[in-house]
């Protein structure tokens, strides 16, 4: 069986003397990864101080994941791409410009993107991680509103389907968006690979970023995609309760990774409303309990550093870092069981 691996997103700082107890703090904790950002921000002010905390982060012992943390739109920080190629917004079905995403058949945007793949590699990483990959949609007025309708993407599916792109959700608009992400990750991994990245990839169940869990498959049978897996937020979900939530749907996103021959990875919520903290442990002994072998938590202290932290960040890390001990422990325990039934008789 493949060793259980824990870890952690780590940001809202850029100081590596500060970064150094951080870490130290992380490795105490028993975990294996943390997955720094490298945002558009990070890129142009911070790219000395992010080859310094790679390392850091090396010769403590931990595996780095990069994400690419609001390059091209959410989640993550704001990137300022769009002020150098304002008409390379996402555009909703009623006209509006989406202002922070970036329309992913743009070539510009995936020149760009190339360039971030070349900085990651510049600064020691050697996994990136693709976070939530997705394609626009909100509500307006009780109707659904889609994106992309920018002049390119529409010439696109009118040369593709031979009609005008609807407004209404049909079933060749919502196979244009998700073989729009498919087609995007494709080129973009593959630049990956040609620099020896190794790619990995998670989705949100069931929030309809423009890329379902019924057409996951199309991206996760991507051939440079060496990883894919779920974030499964239960409070995202509505949901009070997490244990079923996270154990269906990692039990799910195991399977779509073992049909295409991908390791996987789930991701916990490591941020919750106030007196809820005790479900973060629930959803660790849920995700292991389905069978997964790489958690990873959003984020580092709770979120202490960002807006959508519960009142209680500092406790809730201490239910992160319960919880990964907790199915650490009982890893072990199974492994010396097996272990002695082969030798102790």
């Amino acid at each position: 069986m493949k060793p259980l691996k824990t870890g952690v997103a780590y940001h809202g700082n850029r100081m590596p003397s500060h970064a150094r107890e951080d870490l130290k703090e992380i490795v105490d904790a028993d975990m294996d990864i943390v997955v720094h950002m490298l945002s558009h921000m990070d890129w142009d002010r911070h790219i000395s101080s992010m080859k310094d905390i790679v390392s850091m982060s090396e010769d403590m012992g931990l595996e780095v994941w990069i994400d690419n943390w609001g390059i091209g739109g959410t989640p993550g920080d704001v990137s300022h791409y769009l002020s150098l190629y304002p008409t390379d917004h996402m555009i909703f079905g009623n006209g509006d410009r989406a202002p922070y995403q970036v329309c992913l058949n743009s070539s510009e945007y995936r020149k760009f993107v190339k360039r971030w793949l070349e900085t990651v590699k510049s600064i020691g990483g050697k996994t990136v991680f693709w976070d939530e990959p997705k394609i626009l949609a909100r509500e307006v007025g009780g109707q659904m509103d889609y994106c992309c309708h920018c002049p390119r993407c529409q010439k696109l599916f009118e040369e593709k389907y031979n009609k005008p792109m609807p407004l209404e959700m049909t079933p060749e608009f919502a196979e244009f968006r998700t073989d729009t992400i498919v087609d995007f990750f494709r080129e973009i991994t593959d630049y990956a690979k040609s620099l020896k990245l190794y790619n990995a990839a998670c989705i949100m169940p069931g929030k309809g970023h423009g890329i379902s869990l019924e057409s996951a498959g199309k991206l996760f049978s991507l051939s440079s995609l060496d990883n894919v897996g779920y974030d499964p937020y239960w409070t995202s979900a509505g949901l009070a309760k997490s244990y079923e939530y996270v154990y269906t749907n990692t039990k799910d996103a195991i399977a779509r990774a073992d049909t295409y021959g991908k390791d996987h990875n789930i991701w916990i919520q490591g941020f919750v409303p106030g007196g809820t903290e005790e479900e973060i442990v629930d959803a660790c002994t849920a995700a292991y309990d389905a069978g997964a072998r790489t958690l990873l938590a959003w984020s580092f202290h709770g979120g202490e550093s960002n807006n959508y932290r519960g009142p209680y960040s500092e406790r809730a890390w201490r239910k992160v870092i319960e919880g990964f001990r907790l199915v650490k422990d009982e890893d072990r325990r199974k492994n010396w069981e097996e272990n002695r039934k082969k030798f102790v008789k």
